[in-house]
């Protein structure tokens, strides 16, 4: 899904889409203010929730350098969490956000990181890296939190109801493992 995608689809929840506005396609001024910095609210809440899945090999040489920080790893410093690290010797410092390798070779390092940010200069062909059934619980994470301020009305509380609703039923898991029975009885 894109930035656009996501857009159009918290604007037509809450009833303030206007597809003639090129870009914003709404014209209400404050939620075209707040909507960029809202989806990228809910979306790292989400991706906290649901982890993003990421991969790197990393070719070590102790004599070069033997502690990596998150930053070493995938450049960006955006990596949530370590999940598992093969391949070499090593072990974790600083609680586990730095590694120091004890061998030379190649690290496959497997962790979860954050998404790319969204701010009012990201493009609307931004596609999010979180999987699609958090997709489908963002618009109303978003709209709770865009209408939470309208005090004309309940609706910023039933999206938000709805929201905590649709987070509790999310099914972490990016697989169920598996179960192999070899020879018996």
């Amino acid at each position: 899904m894109t930035l656009e995608q996501m857009k159009k689809k918290v604007l037509a929840l809450i009833e303030e889409i206007d597809t003639s506005v090129s870009t914003d396609f709404t014209n209400d001024p404050d939620i075209k203010a707040k909507m960029p910095y809202v989806i990228n609210q809910v979306m790292y809440e989400l991706a906290r929730i649901k982890k993003i899945p990421a991969h790197k090999s990393i070719t070590v040489d102790t004599d070069v350098k033997d502690t990596y920080d998150y930053s070493d790893i995938d450049g960006t410093n955006e990596i949530y969490q370590l999940s598992n690290v093969t391949g070499i010797e090593y072990e974790l410092l600083a609680q586990g956000t730095e590694i120091k390798f004890l061998e030379n070779g190649t690290a496959e390092i497997e962790y979860f990181k954050y998404p790319i940010r969204i701010d009012e200069t990201t493009a609307n062909t931004y596609t999010f890296e979180i999987s699609a059934d958090v997709l489908e619980i963002m618009p109303y994470g978003v709209a709770a939190d865009l209408l939470k301020s309208d005090i004309s009305n309940a609706y910023g509380n039933i999206y938000a109801t709805r929201y905590e609703q649709l987070k509790q039923q999310l099914d972490i898991r990016y697989n169920t493992g598996f179960c192999e029975i070899g020879e018996g009885i």
